[in-house]
This record gives C-alpha cells, sequence and structure tokens, in this order.
C-alpha cells in the first residue's frame, strides 16, 4: 500500500481529530547530519554520545532562563572540548562550533516517507503540529529551507514554548494551538520516552516512530510503535475504525 490510498483516508468522525509530530529524526534526518557536523570540528564522530549527553544538559539550563542560545552554544562547545581534554578560549569555541552549524545545515534531510506522510495527513483535514525539543531560531529555518512549514497548522519549539517534551505544557500548548483535546489528538516520535510515552502520560495517543525497526518485549500499556511513517495512515484509520465501531 502507498499513504496516498483513498480508502485510508480517515472521515474524521472518530476520537481522533489531529496529529503532532516531532521533527529531529521522525521527519529531518538530524542524527546523519548533526554526527558529520561533529566530525567537522572534531575529525570522527566517536563522541556522539558525549555530546548529545552534554547537549542535553546545557538545552536544559536554556528552557530554565539560565542561559540565552547563542550563550548556550558556546559554553556548550567548551564544555565539551574539556571533557575530550581540551581547554578553548571563548573565540576558538565560537569558531568551531560555527563550522558546525554551517555543516549540519548543509546536511538537512528528509526522510523519503515524510512527504508522502505529510501529504496524506493534510488530504485527511486533519490539523497538524510540529512539536520539537529543539531550543533554538535554527529549528524553525530548517523546517522553512526543507518545506515543512506548509504542512503545519502551528509549529512549537521547546526553546520558544520553555517546556520540552515529555513536558504536558508543550503537548498542552500545541492542542491549544489545534483547538482540540489532547485526548483526542495523535503524537508521532522517534523517542519512545521523551514523545510516545510522553503523549501518552499527557492525555494524548502516543505512537513510537522506532526507525530501526522492532525491539524485543512488550511495548509500554498503551503505546503503538511503526517503522516508517508509511505505515502512520493504516494505523490512523484503524483507531478511526475502533473508535467508530
Amino acid at each position: 500500500m502507498t499513504t496516498a490510498a483513498p480508502s485510508l483516508t480517515p472521515r474524521r468522525t472518530g476520537e481522533i481529530r489531529a496529529v503532532c509530530l516531532d521533527v529531529d529524526d521522525t521527519l529531518v534526518d538530524y542524527s546523519t547530519s548533526s554526527k558529520a557536523a561533529l566530525a567537522a570540528i572534531v575529525g570522527n564522530d566517536d563522541s556522539f554520545p558525549l555530546w548529545q549527553r552534554i547537549t542535553d544538559e546545557h538545552c536544559s539550563r536554556l528552557l530554565a532562563g539560565e542561559l540565552t542560545y547563542d550563550t548556550m552554544r558556546n559554553i556548550r562547545t567548551r564544555a565539551f572540548f574539556a571533557a575530550l581534554g581540551e581547554e578553548l578560549s571563548e573565540a576558538e569555541a565560537t569558531r568551531r562550533e560555527l563550522r558546525r552549524q554551517e555543516v549540519l545545515a548543509a546536511g538537512w534531510r528528509l526522510f523519503p516517507d515524510v512527504v508522502p506522510c505529510l501529504e496524506w495527513l493534510r488530504a485527511s483535514g486533519l490539523p497538524l503540529a510540529a512539536v520539537s525539543n529543539a531550543s533554538g531560531r535554527h529549528q524553525r529555518v530548517k523546517i522553512a529551507n526543507l518545506g515543512l512549514a506548509q504542512y503545519f497548522d502551528t509549529v512549537l519549539i521547546a526553546g520558544e514554548v520553555g517546556a520540552a517534551k515529555p513536558d504536558r505544557v508543550i503537548f498542552d500548548t500545541a492542542c491549544d494551538d489545534l483547538g482540540v483535546s489532547l485526548h483526542d489528538t495523535v503524537h508521532v516520535g522517534d523517542r519512545l520516552h521523551a514523545d510516545a510515552i510522553g503523549a501518552r502520560d499527557a492525555g494524548m495517543k502516543g505512537v513510537w516512530l522506532n526507525r530501526q525497526g522492532p525491539r524485543e518485549g512488550t511495548l509500554p500499556t498503551g503505546i503503538s510503535a511503526i517503522s516508517s511513517l508509511s505505515e502512520l495512515p493504516e494505523l490512523l484509520v484503524c483507531e478511526l475504525s475502533a473508535a467508530s465501531a
């Protein structure tokens, strides 16, 4: 089947009234571009897990209002290289960070299943929200440059909202913008805890996009899983059919 199959078009007569989607590693292949950008300033991407951990720590400080975005990037980069045993001056940290940002932006790409899925969702008449844990203005630039903005009725950026998934505040804000209730909304994302479980705990229907394929063990209660966005239309139609039965 394809995501454009007319027989899969939902009638909006069930409980699902809107869909929220994560951005990075759900719509945009962020990990690949981020690893390439890190390699541009380090020489390899072996330390990517360390980079992610330090980034998460500093983004939390940003969301708490302790740092501005530009200050956070500089401090984060210095902390990362310090963990590797290299002390950078502020000027050198800025130079390396600007280089990383340049390579990162040049590497932004959509996954192949994204546009067909978004086209199907728009044709279904379901309001759509992009809900991202990104902290800076670059996220709106990314969404615009990749042609994603046209598909969404609202875009929620954690750094602008002041809350990040799994905090229900960002989910509440998305649903308020769309004019729907949490219980009538599906959220899809690549992080099991932050996206799927966070959405479920907020009162939404949580869908985990696990692009790595099926994993061993059972899913948490109330969570659905897909390995590609091409599977989302069928999942939504099944949900609608069950709600209408």
